[in-house]
This record gives C-alpha cells, sequence and structure tokens, in this order.
C-alpha cells in the first residue's frame, strides 16, 4: 500500500524558501510520477511539480519555474520540493501525489497531466505553506 507523508511546510516572509519533504513508502513498481499539487483557500487545486521515480525528469508549471525545484533522496525514499523566492499567491496547502506506471514513458505522461491538474492515484494529507509578511 503506497503511502505518501509530507512534512516542511510553515510561516515564511516574502522572498524567503521552505523544502517541504514527501517520504514515500509502499512502491512495487520501477516507475512512479511523483508530484506536488496545491490548493489555495477558495481556489481549485493546482499542480505544482512533478519527478519519475528511477528516471530524472522533472516537470513544473509555468508560475513555479525557476523558483522552483523537486528531486528525490533514493535512498531515503523521498521527494523534495524546494521553494525559493516565496510569494504571497503561493500560500496554500501542498499535497504529495503519486501513480504507478509499468513503463517510463507512462510516468512521465502522468507527470505532464499532473501540471494539468490531472490527480494521480495516491495522496498525501499536505501541509500548509503560508507566505506573508
Amino acid at each position: 500500500q503506497v503511502q505518501l507523508v509530507e512534512s516542511g511546510g510553515g510561516l515564511v516572509q516574502p522572498g524567503g524558501s521552505l523544502r517541504l519533504s514527501c517520504e514515500c513508502s509502499g512502491f512495487t513498481s520501477d516507475y512512479y510520477a511523483i508530484a506536488w499539487f496545491r490548493q489555495a483557500p477558495g481556489k481549485e487545486r493546482e499542480g505544482v511539480s512533478c519527478i519519475v521515480s528511477n528516471d530524472g525528469n522533472t516537470y513544473y508549471v509555468d508560475s513555479v519555474k525557476g523558483r522552483f525545484t523537486v528531486s528525490t533522496d533514493s535512498a531515503k525514499n523521498t521527494v523534495y520540493l524546494q521553494m525559493n523566492s516565496l510569494k504571497p499567491e503561493d500560500t496554500a496547502v501542498y499535497y504529495c501525489a503519486a501513480s504507478r506506471a509499468e513503463i517510463r514513458t507512462t510516468a512521465r505522461a502522468k507527470c505532464v497531466m499532473s501540471t494539468r491538474g490531472v490527480g494521480l492515484d495516491f495522496w498525501g494529507k499536505g501541509t500548509l505553506v503560508t507566505v506573508s509578511s
């Protein structure tokens, strides 16, 4: 059973940085699309970034390109989202999500779709990020 546990959220001033972590367990395939989504109060869920396990391809929504970086630590089974130059509009609950894929190209396609808002199969409970002075 896939389990995803996020951590690292908090309050940060505009221009500051945070690193979110997603500890993953229960993976049974070589390839997973592992994405970060966010949802601000009163707004629709938005796909922020995605990475393919055992592949390294990364994907970002335009609004975070150049500011956010997604990465993995295979030894720790953890996916990170490094967020720099944070803006008040980045305030949201951030969720880690994942979907299994049989082959690399399918995982990549799931990542692309996640940045367009299409959800994945497994979800964490989320961590709150507040950007405010």
